[in-house]
């Protein structure tokens, strides 16, 4: 009999899911653990911070209408980075939801990205961790699962939450597919998982391979829900939280940045007497994004694209085409005409996206043309335009394009072409919108020569 057996048959205590404040405990719906799991030191040495840090010397004098961090008895480490990254007060959404979900509380919010939510659930789910630990640990078990649908949102959450937990000795991991698939499943299998961020599909097939066991998951998250429904993930969404403790057990926080029926009915089935929370994304996309509609001919799209990109406010920019050919395309075409663009889409090799990411990222004077898929993970500060060079089939989807732009208390522009083709689509935009769109001729210091 394997030593690690006869270790875990004879703890007094087998490893349970933490229960939430105010919830019956219940037996965990998932399949038992292997028992043959190697036994995990529980604890292991903290990181040091560079340098000594003293929490008075983060202050932040109240404001009205607004919550501070400093409100919210946070634990000192995750203070410390977020003393780090520079942040006073919460955002609408964190201001919402955090005093929810640090009571313990499920939650399900409506917030596209740029409101600040995965900062929200990510410091609950640190806040968690850091105050309650359980009897004993063992590899291949994570205590936070985040979820989303997308390589790239999963690799940014992933960022953020080494971000937010760089001075506790959290281990975060990150589980996607395209990359490094031995490296991941080495991961799971041979050390302690606080923090696993992963997508659907890869996740999935390290469970059915035994890589990974999420019976002692305490707490859950599931980020863009609706694009995980548009992604076709429910199935594999499905298969994945059945193998979680239950519902009344675990403690979940779901995020759609819209709320069709279909995400209704699962957050209703997935979480425990939710509490709801809603940012509406218009006030996202009127208040910081300077938005423009061009109206022009299919032929003059091109050379328009460029000359507005030349311009000399133009720094960062994102380009977003309806179509995997039609953004390989444009940017080949771009690149003749004398544009060094970058190219992030579904065809892509996952490795090359995450050097373009990258690349994009760390340079100014960048351009990227991206599809919706591949935009919805892309959060990168400092972003000063997007182009809509087609209009989206989906109102929703144009919410969330120009909200790569006007971040974090910035300003930005979003410029969207309407040709004859894409003209009907505008009363749609406008009932999602609830206002008027006005187009106007491309000014003449930009029209196409």
């Amino acid at each position: 009999m394997p030593i690690a057996l006869i270790k875990r048959l004879l703890s007094k205590e087998e490893p349970k899911a933490a229960s939430k404040p105010n919830k019956p405990s219940a037996k965990s719906n998932a399949k038992p653990a292997a028992k043959n799991k190697p036994v995990k030191k529980q604890n292991k040495p903290a990181k040091k911070p560079a340098a000594p840090w003293n929490p008075e010397t983060f202050k932040v004098e109240p404001e009205e209408g607004k919550i501070r961090f400093h409100d919210l008895n946070l634990d000192e480490r995750v203070m410390h980075a977020i003393y780090d990254l520079g942040f006073k007060f919460a955002s609408p959404i964190q201001a919402e939801s955090l005093p929810i979900t640090l009571a313990g509380h499920d939650i399900i919010g409506k917030a596209q990205t740029g409101t600040g939510k995965t900062a929200a659930f990510l410091i609950t789910v640190l806040q968690k961790l850091l105050t309650t630990t359980p009897a004993e640990r063992y590899s291949s078990e994570p205590r936070a699962l985040v979820l989303a649908p997308t390589r790239e949102l999963a690799m940014q959450i992933a960022s953020d939450a080494q971000g937010l937990s760089k001075h506790t000795d959290l281990n975060v991991v990150t589980v996607v597919g395209g990359v490094d698939y031995d490296k991941q499943r080495d991961q799971l299998q041979n050390g302690i998982v606080d923090i696993l961020v992963a997508t659907p599909g890869r996740l999935l097939d390290f469970l059915q391979q035994g890589a990974v066991y999420l019976d002692q998951v305490e707490m859950l998250v599931i980020d863009e829900a609706d694009r995980m429904l548009d992604m076709g993930f429910i199935p594999d969404l499905k298969r994945i939280i059945r193998a979680t403790p239950e519902k009344s057990t675990r403690q979940t926080q779901l995020f759609s940045a819209t709320y069709p029926y279909d995400v209704v009915a699962l957050s209703e089935s997935w979480t425990y007497h939710p509490k709801q929370v809603e940012i509406e994304p218009e006030s996202v996309a009127t208040d910081t994004v300077d938005q423009k509609f061009y109206s022009l001919q299919v032929t003059e799209k091109d050379q328009t694209l460029v000359n507005l990109i030349q311009q000399p406010d133009v720094n960062k920019a994102i380009i977003f085409a309806n179509r995997r050919d039609t953004t390989r395309d444009l940017a080949d075409r771009l690149n003749k005409l004398g544009v060094k663009a970058m190219l992030l889409s579904g065809e892509v090799a996952q490795q090359k996206r995450v050097k373009t990411l990258e690349r994009f990222k760390s340079q100014d004077n960048t351009v990227l043309v991206a599809t919706d898929v591949a935009g919805r993970g892309i959060h990168v500060d400092g972003i000063t335009h997007v182009f809509n060079y087609n209009l989206p089939d989906d109102p929703e989807d144009y919410v969330h394009r120009i909200g790569r732009t006007g971040r974090a208390g910035t300003t930005g522009t979003a410029i969207t072409f309407i040709d004859e083709f894409e003209a009907y689509g505008m009363m749609d935009l406008e009932a999602y919108l609830n206002k008027k769109v006005v187009t106007e001729p491309v000014p003449d210091a930009v029209k196409a020569k």
